[in-house]
């Protein structure tokens, strides 16, 4: 769904390989039959980005994090179980490592039923872990905050271990602008791999070089929007969904910010933003990284992948307006943890890109606990498990 699972199963790819491990990246959707995966990804971008209201109703009966686990996998996740069970045996694969609750729940049957024979690590990329990423036959959860491993364990009574997100290296290279000294998080004593980000190796010095350039690219093309204009990144997601995004561009503008809005695949929504004064809509971004360094904060609806590399980039993050379901669960616990704002009104967002965007200790201490949250390698904990 979307794009974020496949930016985090990618990245652990990337990982696997470079350390000299062989790894295949499996869409479960694609593993229904009779084209189900299809319709249920249609399905769902049509509720998100026309009546986010039915998704709503759907997460809070079905999904919202809740005392009890669901109690087994879903009849619908059962229907991938041979097609990924004889990829298990083709590939002869030591580890089945879930970026996606659906595939939790798959995995966690299959354990349980004894049809799978090496363990599962799920890799639970949202700060609310509702319900279906919850399957006692799982092996491990790892997670981005200690406040989710908790319900993790209190749930199912089974391993869960906090690592933090899973982002590509490349976010963590230099210091964000307006930021005072770097911004590149502590070395963990557990994870000595890297001093620039606890889970993950270091991109080579022309790497972060072409990032500075990328970078200053975009601080060219922000020129023409007029001089002493901090740059904010407002987040659509991959598929270009959000509310009142409109508004939320005209009021930046209005008050001395460059609003830059991502629109996903959206271009229906990109064409309609470019007519707004003072508005950038760059279409899809390819050099994220880049972008995310050359602007001041970002305005985030979803508390995805989005917000969790502009943390790794030593962006502040503001959640606003966010998308009903696990969007606003998780904009509400990602302020909870402290890496982010949360507010509830134009008043509110005014007043934190103010505090935030601003050089100095509270913009500082902001980043400081984003890169805090990157604790582990999520790679190494999951190969870590007996077979």
């Amino acid at each position: 769904m979307g794009s974020g699972h496949d930016t985090v199963a990618a990245e652990l790819l990337r990982r696997a390989r470079a350390a000299g491990k062989e790894a295949r990246a499996v869409d479960v959707l694609e593993l229904l039959p009779w084209g189900l995966g299809t319709g249920l990804r249609g399905g769902y971008q049509a509720a998100v980005r026309h009546c986010p209201w039915l998704y709503g109703g759907v997460y809070d009966l079905f999904l919202r994090p809740g005392p009890r686990p669901r109690p087994s996998g879903t009849p619908l996740a059962r229907l991938a179980g041979d097609r990924l069970l004889e990829l298990v045996r083709h590939t002869r694969a030591d580890v089945v490592v879930p970026v996606f609750h659906l595939a939790a729940q798959l995995t966690g049957h299959l354990r349980a039923c004894g049809a799978l024979r090496v363990p599962s690590a799920v890799v639970v990329v949202d700060f609310a872990v509702h319900r279906q990423w919850l399957h006692p036959g799982n092996d491990l959860h790892l997670c981005l905050t200690d406040r989710a491993a908790d319900e993790v364990r209190a749930a199912l009574g089974r391993p869960a271990r906090v690592t933090g997100p899973v982002v590509d290296p490349a976010f963590f290279a230099g210091p964000a602008p307006g930021t005072p000294g770097p911004t590149r998080p502590p070395e963990s004593s557990g994870s000595p791999r890297s001093p620039r980000s606890p889970n993950s190796s270091d991109p080579p010095d022309s790497a972060e070089s072409a990032e500075s350039a990328g970078s200053s690219e975009w601080r060219r093309r922000f020129e023409p929007y007029g001089p002493g204009r901090p740059a904010v990144l407002v987040s659509a997601g991959a598929w270009g969904a959000g509310a009142r995004l409109h508004r939320t561009a005209r009021l930046l503008a209005a008050h001395g910010y460059l609003p830059v809005v991502l629109c996903g695949r959206n271009d229906r929504l990109r064409r309609a933003l470019s007519g707004v004064p003072g508005v950038l809509t760059p279409g899809w971004v390819t050099d994220m990284p880049a972008l995310l360094r050359a602007c001041a904060a970002l305005v985030d609806n979803a508390a995805g992948q989005t917000a969790v590399q502009a943390l790794a980039a030593g962006l502040p993050v503001v959640g606003y307006r966010p998308l009903p379901g696990h969007g606003a669960e998780g904009v509400r616990r990602m302020a909870a943890a402290g890496v982010s704002d949360h507010v509830p009104d134009e008043a509110g967002l005014l007043d934190s890109l103010a505090r935030l965007t601003a050089r100095g200790p509270e913009r500082a201490r902001r980043v400081a606990a984003g890169h805090a949250l990157f604790r582990a390698d999520a790679l190494a904990e999951a190969v870590r498990l007996p077979g």
